[in-house]
């Protein structure tokens, strides 16, 4: 059986959803986030569910769709542990097997392009992001990269894979779709029959241009594509603390979890949970926050007892903060508050993160707001 390779013209990025025939599980790998309904359609044309999105690395030339994609479907995110993707659910390490359905997918760490890169094995299938490309390889000149250590990924790891081993490659942009172990290793321009030596010669004069979206895709791709715009004004009404900008339409605006603790303790501010009710019982519960589902499962469908339940949960002259999984929901359910009369915030990156520190993880994930433990279900 072969993946499903999907291609984001604007940046050269292939996108991989690879599945378990029988139980229709599927993991897809290194999605973007200007095609999330495409995703979303051919999950559905072929039955899918989506259990996992999984980054190959921090990528610098698009900003990926996994968060936005686990809002939709429901999916857990995965993300190499050396990457410092914090928010992503799983953090993974050299060996670790992603199971989904009866199927796995072995992850082989193949630093160079970044530190944290990984290629991905599934049956005789290689997703080897930007650490192999075809007749060629990811560059070693920012994010940690390096010459040295991409070599040993190449020559080491990846070529140390059977001769017929299909390579699937992060980007090309030549509009060829893969290639296999045994052609790269003899005929790739910049790696074959070379020495250490001359393969990082080759690297230092490469000389390419800065990617275009580079300053705006890593720091939103570490939090698995959730950009993060937090301000440093501060004045006595905010506590001292930063207010990120006032979002541009349809709501008061986008808080760090430090400041929407600061308002709700002080009782200047409702907290609103509209994570699923299945996401609180498996991941953990926020004590003390109005617990109000802005969709459900199945489907996902919209909660039509939302607008009832925020009205009763918020005294008129208070603030409403909601909290959701990374930020996308809850910044839905903001608006609709909005619409509804209320002073809405959204707090950035949700549970599964927080910039400022006050929100720690759990063992599955999770947050402590100022000393407040959460629990788990």
């Amino acid at each position: 059986m072969l993946p499903l390779q999907l291609f984001d013209a604007a940046s050269s990025t292939y996108t991989y959803i690879i599945f378990d025939e029988t139980t229709r599980d599927a993991i897809i790998i290194d999605p973007v986030d200007q095609q999330v309904e495409r995703d979303l359609g051919v999950l559905r044309q072929y039955g899918l569910k989506l259990r996992w999105t999984l980054e190959t690395h921090t990528h610098a030339d698009h900003i990926t769709a996994a968060s936005l994609l686990a809002e939709h479907t429901g999916a857990q995110t995965a993300a190499p542990q050396a990457c410092g993707i914090s928010t992503a659910a799983l953090q993974m390490v050299d060996g670790d097997l992603l199971r989904f359905g009866h199927e796995a997918l072995l992850a082989l760490h193949t630093p160079g392009h970044t530190a944290g890169s990984m290629s991905f094995v599934w049956r005789d299938h290689a997703f080897t992001g930007d650490t192999l490309l075809i007749n060629g390889c990811g560059r070693t000149d920012f994010q940690s990269g390096s010459a040295q250590a991409l070599y040993h990924s190449l020559t080491e790891v990846l070529f140390k894979l059977p001769d017929e081993t299909t390579v699937w490659p992060g980007h090309d942009y030549q509009g060829r779709t893969h290639s296999d172990i045994a052609t790269e290793r003899s005929c790739n321009v910049r790696v074959a029959d070379r020495t250490l030596e001359e393969f990082t010669a080759v690297m230092d004069t490469l000389n390419l241009p800065k990617p275009k979206r580079m300053d705006e895709a890593v720091p939103a791709n570490q939090s698995s594509g959730v950009r993060q715009d937090a301000g440093s004004s501060s004045n006595s009404s905010n506590n001292g603390l930063p207010l990120a900008p006032r979002a541009a339409t349809g709501y008061a605006g986008d808080v760090p979890a430090a400041l929407a603790c600061a308002w709700w303790q002080a009782g200047d501010a409702v907290l609103v949970d509209v994570r699923t009710d299945a996401e609180r019982e498996w991941v953990g519960f926020v004590p003390g926050a109005v617990a109000l589902a802005w969709k459900q499962w199945p489907g996902m469908a919209m909660n039509p007892g939302f607008d009832e339940g925020l009205r009763a949960a918020v005294p008129a002259g208070k603030k409403v903060v909601l909290l959701c999984r990374s930020g996308v929901r809850s910044i839905a359910a903001a608006k609709r508050a909005n619409a509804l009369g209320l002073e809405a915030y959204n707090i950035l990156e949700g549970f599964e993160g927080d910039p400022d520190g006050n929100a720690q993880r759990g063992r599955r994930g999770g947050w402590r707001l100022q000393g407040l433990p959460w629990r788990q279900g």
